[in-house]
């Protein structure tokens, strides 16, 4: 159904295309950007990650098309959807498709309009290894287009919450920064913090392995009751643990599985407890999650490719010690250690070898307690990100298909 006042057209009848060129640049070195698909990450083009320039002496020699500023850019090879303008000519490879909007549509309104197009683009494209548009695709997509003026007052309103979100997408990085800053300076002794009588700690931190602290290293269970393909269920008594669910992040619970109490009760080892943190050893090595009581399941196993790291009764405080897990230095010793092409592994005997600096307990509290604390406001930072995302989502869903109208010049649309 098209609102009240607005149109439907095609965008091949209200825009004209420009089709790349086949043939990719002999050299590069000029003052015009060579953009494709890896480079469409923000809404504007050339971005502060533009690799490739060209010469017009070049793009004569390969047959490319100049694209005008403000010209619209989408994907139509492979991952479709992606959009940006033009803030200045550039060169496209030929997995990009551009639209020079008529003066009948505002470019920035298209360019929220064709993001909104993804499912669509995918349904339409030429199936082969990947998802492909010709230009007649492209020009096929519709678009609902209201009165200019409400064309313009729908961007600028969109505008500003992209705003909001690159606002936050920068204070996230600028404290992901801050925190790998602080993490280097305190899990090192460079930066000593105050005791509870407000002076500095001090002391020389001493180096052992894992062994030496007296933290134990278990496998997960290896026998003949581990669990096959078939034992694996959506909902169990208890979460078995795959690869996928420890990450460079920590706990990622997107995709999980379970095993039956009594299959749970036949495994002799790897069950996790709380405050043991559990580190990857086969395939993606190195991967580290804290299993603390934010964590809501209340059995839990690790898989063979795993092991667990209990604290209890070593001179690591576990909070303290998943900090440094995380750490480049860690992460270094754990890369040089690594054995195997085919499939890369660490033994238990190699962990137990790993080195940690360490200060007194009283010491580790206080550093995990601030290491924490950065952890928490960039948690915060990232709900905030998302929350924003998502109303942008929904006011996108209503402004472009006219079932939310705005004000233009003091009445409704």
């Amino acid at each position: 159904m098209v609102p009240n006042g607005w149109e439907r057209h095609l965008v091949g009848k209200i825009c004209s295309s420009i089709v790349p060129g086949r043939n990719k640049p002999k050299s590069f070195g000029g003052d015009i950007a060579w953009v494709t698909v890896p480079e469409i990450k923000s809404r504007y083009i050339p971005s502060n990650i533009q690799e490739n320039y060209v010469s017009e002496d070049v793009i004569n020699e390969c047959g490319g098309k100049i694209v005008p500023e403000g010209a619209v850019v989408m994907s139509a090879v492979g991952d479709l959807g992606l959009v940006a303008i033009t803030k200045e000519q550039v060169v496209l490879n030929q997995q990009l498709h551009a639209f020079v909007c008529s003066p009948k549509i505002d470019n920035e309104y298209l360019a929220y309009w064709l993001v909104t197009q993804k499912p669509l683009m995918e349904s339409i494209a030429s199936r082969t290894t990947i998802l492909y548009l010709n230009k007649s695709n492209c020009e096929s997509i519709p678009v609902l287009v209201p009165p200019l003026p409400e064309q313009q007052k729908i961007a600028k309103i969109l505008t500003t919450w992209d705003k909001a979100i690159d606002t936050t997408e920068r204070l996230i990085d600028n404290s992901k920064q801050q925190k790998k800053a602080l993490m280097q300076q305190l899990l090192t002794g460079k930066k000593r913090l105050l005791d509870d009588n407000g002076e500095r700690f001090e002391g020389k931190w001493e180096e052992k392995s894992l062994s030496e602290l007296g933290v134990v290293v278990t496998d997960g269970d290896r026998g003949k009751e581990y669990p096959k393909s078939s034992d694996l269920l959506t909902n169990g008594y208890c979460l078995f643990l795959s690869a996928k669910n420890v990450t460079k992040r920590g706990f990622v619970f997107d995709e999980i599985q379970f095993i039956t109490k009594e299959k749970h009760e036949k495994l002799r080892k790897g069950v996790v407890n709380r405050g043991d943190i559990i580190l990857t050893t086969r395939g993606t090595v190195g991967q580290t999650a804290y299993y603390d009581d934010s964590i809501s399941y209340d059995c839990i196993r690790v898989n063979s490719g795993m092991v667990t790291l209990n604290c209890y009764k070593s001179s690591l405080e576990s909070d303290f010690f998943y900090k440094v897990t995380n750490s480049s230095s860690f992460k270094q010793q754990i890369e040089s250690l690594t054995f195997g092409s085919a499939q890369p592994q660490l033994t238990i005997k190699i962990i137990k070898a790993l080195k940690v600096p360490t200060p007194s307990k009283r010491e580790q509290q206080k550093i995990a307690a601030v290491l924490t604390n950065a952890d928490k406001e960039i948690e915060l930072l990232e709900q905030q990100l998302a929350d924003l995302q998502q109303e942008k989502k929904a006011l996108m869903q209503q402004l472009l298909t006219g079932k939310k109208r705005v004000l233009v010049d003091g009445g409704t649309a």
